[in-house]
């Protein structure tokens, strides 16, 4: 029985391997060698096909069963079960199909039926044969099935496919994680895994079927001339996987896991994108954006702070480019607008955002922290024990700055919440201890009592008693 088996499925995967060579859906990368195909080795590269799997929301949008409508393209890639328990039935005879001989064959949904057994059968025209098919339903009503993420198995959604050539063929994508794939097989689905840099810019050279859970197969080239490639999920439809399944190794098996889609504002010069991944300081204290507490806040950053470019992104319409920077010793992310262009920051008056004036190469000037207080300008706390510059990096610059005859600071910010933050050095620059209190010091009694208090203490520094105001 096991033979028979194994000859059928044999004989099918060599009927399915020349229809497959003529097919727009299956694209390879370069060198993929032509072979004879082992039904061994596509049982198994199917399995790895299968195993682990937003990028343009509005565009690949999620189709339910509910919401299928009639001619909604689809196209069978058996996984390695699915050659032994078949999916499909033929509308004529109701005898069962070998998954394997429907092995790339394309097929538009044509509606449901309730059959006088109770049972429900999803049927299918096959592009391919000019035959129709049915998938009947394991259980329970056509409603009930269709709220889930089950799907048809062995179908992957074309839709996807089709809407990501028209896309993104040709276009310029950044590379969002390290780990791809390269086929080794023309007329089979062998393939090897390849690592490649993060943030490495390539080229839409392909865009095919992958696989029932990650249908959208994205070929890319490099500036050598090396191809390699992804298959991802864009819409979901029909998938059969949770939302919580793509996650950890899997996360790159969504095509934000693995790309990133810029459009036509990649036309980022090599010369700068060669600044990626690179390591770099601040020239001078500067003003950033950065995350905190679950808002976006300005920070006044210090001079000779390290941060490594995790991204840079042209702004529409200008000159001038956002860079992610993450920050060498706390890994906090920081957001900061700049410009390469010298003569651009002069016509803008704003030299100070010419990025050769504002960074240097290297990291600078490392800080002495400790996990607590990295931990703490992380979040935008202010814990005793800090420096006037790591509390610069987790709350920002003060909105005013007392310093006393002892040498000892007391820096005021405005929280979001109305709070009053008032924080105090000793003689060293250090945090003695900072309180919160009710009231803004912006503009209200608050700031105008201690301002009106700092004034006093500063006429009586004149009459000696040695209190000044910075």
């Amino acid at each position: 029985m096991m033979k028979r088996m194994f000859f059928l499925v044999t004989m099918a995967v060599a009927m399915t391997t020349a229809m497959a060579q003529n097919n727009p859906y299956i694209v390879k990368t370069k060198g993929a060698m032509k072979s004879a195909v082992k039904v061994k080795e596509a049982i198994t590269n199917a399995d790895q096909d299968a195993e682990p799997t937003d990028f343009m929301g509005k565009n690949f949008r999620y189709y339910s069963m509910c919401d299928w409508k009639e001619d909604m393209r689809f196209m069978v890639i058996p996984e390695k079960y699915d050659l032994l328990v078949n999916t499909f039935r033929d509308a004529v005879t109701n005898e069962e199909v070998s998954s394997a001989r429907l092995r790339y064959s394309i097929m538009l949904y044509r509606g449901y039926e309730n059959m006088p057994n109770g049972r429900v059968h999803v049927r299918f025209f096959c592009e391919t044969d000019n035959k129709s098919y049915y998938y009947e339903l394991p259980n329970g009503t056509f409603d009930d099935y269709c709220y889930g993420k089950m799907g048809v198995p062995t179908l992957a959604y074309l839709g996807d496919v089709d809407k990501a050539r028209e896309l993104l063929m040709d276009q310029y994508l950044l590379t969002r994680t390290t780990t791809f794939r390269e086929d080794t097989e023309y007329d089979g689905e062998g393939y090897r895994e390849v690592t490649m840099p993060k943030n490495k810019v390539v080229k839409v050279v392909a865009v095919g079927v992958g696989t029932r859970s990650f249908p959208v197969k994205i070929i890319v080239e490099d500036e050598d001339g090396r191809q390699f490639y992804q298959n991802v999920a864009m819409s979901k439809t029909n998938s059969g996987m949770r939302d919580n399944e793509f996650e950890l190794d899997n996360a790159k098996f969504l095509f934000g896991g693995s790309f990133e889609y810029t459009g036509d504002d990649m036309a980022v010069s090599s010369d700068i994108r060669d600044y990626l991944n690179q390591t770099v300081h601040t020239n001078y204290a500067t003003s950033m954006k950065s995350k905190g507490s679950g808002k976006v806040r300005d920070v006044k950053v210090p001079r000779f702070t390290g941060f490594i470019i995790d991204e840079i992104k042209p702004i529409k319409n200008t000159d001038y480019f956002t860079l992610t920077l993450r920050e060498t010793e706390t890994r906090r992310i920081f957001y900061k607008d700049i410009t390469f262009s010298e003569e651009v920051a002069r016509a803008d008056n704003q030299t100070d955002d010419f990025f050769g004036r504002l960074f240097g190469m290297g990291e600078g000037q490392l800080h002495n922290t400790t996990l607590e207080t990295r931990t703490a300008i992380r979040e935008g706390r202010v814990i005793p024990g800090m420096s006037e510059e790591e509390v610069e990096l987790a709350v920002g610059e003060p909105i005013s700055k007392i310093k006393d005859s002892n040498g000892n600071m007391e820096w005021m910010y405005n929280r979001s919440n109305g709070v009053l933050l008032i924080v105090q050095f000793n003689e060293d620059g250090i945090v003695k201890k900072a309180n919160a209190r009710a009231g803004k010091a912006s503009g209200g009694a608050a700031t105008s009592t201690r301002r009106s208090a700092a004034m006093q203490n500063s006429s009586r520094r004149v009459n000696g008693s040695g209190l000044s105001i910075q």
